[in-house]
């Protein structure tokens, strides 16, 4: 490979990190920590390229032997790197979370969770973080108050889900949260399709058809359609 297609290659790199960090889209891939590794990586490989490509000048400046006739088939190395420059993946969506079992897990005994801020109505929770108090901890401290969800739609057993994907490092471990919806469901809810819901603790529970896990619900009071958050993992 020529040193030019090198400079390059390391160039497009580490714009591309760059471009991820700087826009948040780093944030489809890995957790929102990983911006201090991206960055610097991709500030490494620009000034990688800018040295590589002062030394291919040099060395033609300086007629070395061995600097001319590189194949130019080099350059068809740079194909998958503008490609995945150009088509950047989105996350995860309802697609892996309707082929993948909920991340809530088999049974796993009973646990107790602090009562939720009485001055929040309705009080905001992630999905996981209602999905374990309803099903480890009984819904006990969820009887009698509002909750807010968040999440994208899924479809299982000819029912909407919401759902979350939740990671512990980056894309490739993420396993979703799914919660049931039940009440006032309105018709048309598409997959992918961010909403919120607001509603309350039920005691109903079904499974997952992927991994037969609990699968808590929510009795419905409303849904609005909302923004993708910037990131959406949990």
């Amino acid at each position: 490979m020529s040193s030019d297609a090198q400079a390059v290659v390391l160039l497009l790199l580490g714009g591309g990190l760059i471009r991820l960090a700087a826009t948040g889209e780093y944030l489809n891939y890995v957790k929102p920590y990983a911006f201090w590794l991206i960055l610097p990586a991709g500030l490494v490989l620009a000034a990688l390229a800018a040295a590589t490509a002062w030394a291919a000048w040099r060395d033609r400046a300086e007629a070395r032997p061995g600097c001319h006739g590189e194949s130019p088939i080099a350059w068809l190395l740079l194909a998958p790197v503008v490609g995945m420059l150009l088509v950047a993946p989105d996350a995860l969506g309802s697609y892996e979370a309707e082929r993948t079992g909920t991340a809530l897990g088999a049974e796993e005994g009973r646990s107790t969770y602090p009562e939720l801020p009485e001055d929040a109505d309705p009080a905001p929770l992630t999905l996981m973080d209602y999905a374990a108090r309803a099903v480890y901890d009984d819904g006990r401290t969820l009887e009698g108050r509002r909750i807010r969800l968040r999440g994208f739609v899924v479809h299982e057993g000819g029912e909407p889900r919401l759902a979350r994907m939740v990671v512990a490092c980056c894309a490739a471990d993420a396993r979703p949260v799914k919660v049931g919806l039940e009440g006032d469901v309105p018709a048309g809810l598409e997959p992918d399709q961010w909403i919120e819901v607001v509603g309350a603790y039920t005691p109903r529970q079904g499974r997952d058809e992927v991994n037969g896990a609990l699968v808590p619900y929510i009795e419905v009071e409303s849904v609005a359609a909302i923004a993708a958050p910037e990131n959406e993992y949990q």
